[in-house]
């Protein structure tokens, strides 16, 4: 606790870190109050009423920083900007040039995130047109000519492309990595609506039942913070260059880490998105006239209900594939093993070249199913807790609380390395 006093104490000395820490704030109170202005036409009341009583659209709402239970401009959140970055990893894999240009340094990082930023507006404008056509159905968003449909899109992806620049701001001026942080200011903002809630219906619950809760956050807390802090170390051995002098070590040894969560919360982003879909169009063709296209919505919509096995089985089965998928995505065996050879380096016990990348994605294999297993207990998280404890109000998400305790230990992390940093050179 003292060194946890003492650094925050450091932190206000530094005049660099101050600033840093006062632009970050000043952002998060912009983006706290943008986002409680709603698009024109919608009726809140029934928006409310809708994301009460579906718990797949809370979800959403977590990636979307808080924006989306209030449809506010910004009610997209960072989604365009997540897909389209997702999209052009992928296309890093099968289009060369983009390949050559990840390699080149901070230039070619500049350019791919120039195309993110790119792609991000067509990708905003459909899932606008998308929850526009979704709301209108639902009698939620209310518009009678074309015009106001353009301009609800129109208004909505400016909304998305603030919300990025938002977002890079924090990431070039405040405390860093500001998509990450703008979306947890949105799960933290939340809090104070859940607490209330649980407030209220406190007197219908037992203690025994709010003491299991709190005890099963403190355990879930506790095993992300193990599981995002666990690396399997690879020890890597380079030769050393004999130099004039005395007799030394002709080996050096080194290690390469290999995280259990290699994917952090991507692939529930992914499971998300898939697992929430069947229930959006069952829902839509539920209101068709056709009564045997109704019927089969309506078994969709209650296959797929969060409060049934078979959601949950399916959700839990979709984080671990993507697991491994985004995985495979982001770790590429070959290269790192070429790498190593290229540099003189090789793993003890394992033959450079292609036994090294089978070496490596073996253990990487071995890993990743720890990791993925304990995405999916942490996807299915909210119902379990609910069905042990029956609080449902302050269920915030298994997601959620991955996301803001891997926020807070990057951050952390972070603001530490520039106190040593300032520290060795003699700044304090």
């Amino acid at each position: 606790m003292l060194k946890v006093l003492n650094s925050l104490q450091h932190l206000f000395q530094i005049k660099d870190l101050r600033r840093k820490l006062l632009i970050t704030l000043l952002i998060l109170v912009i983006f706290r109050f943008i986002a409680h202005i709603p698009v024109p036409g919608v009726d809140l009341a029934a928006l409310k009423q809708l994301f009460n009583s579906n718990q797949l659209l809370g979800m959403l709402d977590i990636f979307s920083g808080g924006t989306l239970a209030n449809f506010s401009v910004m009610a997209l959140g960072l989604g365009p900007y997540i897909n389209a970055s997702i999209v052009l990893q992928l296309l890093m894999m099968v289009v060369p040039k983009l390949e050559e240009l990840s390699k080149e340094g901070d230039f070619g990082r500049e350019r791919i995130n120039q195309y993110t930023r790119f792609l991000s507006i067509p990708l905003a404008a459909i899932q606008a047109v998308g929850m526009a056509a979704l709301l209108k159905n639902q009698n939620i968003l209310i518009f009678n000519r074309p015009l106001d449909l353009v301009g609800i899109i129109f208004t909505m992806v400016a909304g998305t492309i603030l919300l990025m620049w938002l977002g890079e701001l924090l990431t070039e001026y405040g405390l860093g990595n500001g998509i990450s942080i703008l979306i947890f200011a949105g799960i933290i903002g939340r809090l104070p609506v859940s607490l209330l809630q649980t407030g209220a219906i406190s007197q219908t619950l037992n203690l025994m039942s709010l003491l299991a809760f709190g005890i099963i956050g403190l355990m879930v807390i506790s095993a992300i913070v193990l599981v995002n802090e666990a690396v399997r170390q690879i020890p890597v051995r380079y030769a050393r260059r004999q130099r004039a002098g005395p007799p030394a070590d002709g080996v050096q040894t080194t290690y390469l880490p290999l995280r259990v969560n290699q994917a952090g919360v991507i692939p529930i982003i992914f499971a998300v998105s898939l697992v929430v879909m069947p229930s959006v169009i069952g829902g839509y063709l539920q209101r068709m006239a056709r009564p045997q296209l109704a019927d089969a919505a309506a078994k969709v919509v209650n296959f797929f209900n969060p409060g049934h096995v078979p959601y949950h089985l399916i959700y839990f089965i979709l984080v671990i594939g993507f697991t491994y998928f985004y995985t495979a995505v982001t770790f590429n065996p070959d290269k790192i093993s070429a790498d190593i050879k290229k540099y003189g380096g090789f793993i003890p016990g394992i033959r450079p070249g292609t036994p090294t990348a089978d070496y490596l994605s073996q253990v990487l294999n071995r890993i990743t199913l720890a990791g993925a297993i304990f995405l999916g207990l942490i996807a299915i998280l909210p119902s379990i807790a609910s069905g042990l404890t029956g609080i449902t109000t302050l269920t915030i998400g298994g997601t959620g609380i991955l996301i803001v305790v891997s926020v807070i230990l990057e951050v952390s992390k972070s603001l530490e390395a520039q106190l040593i940093m300032r520290n060795y050179e003699g700044f304090l």
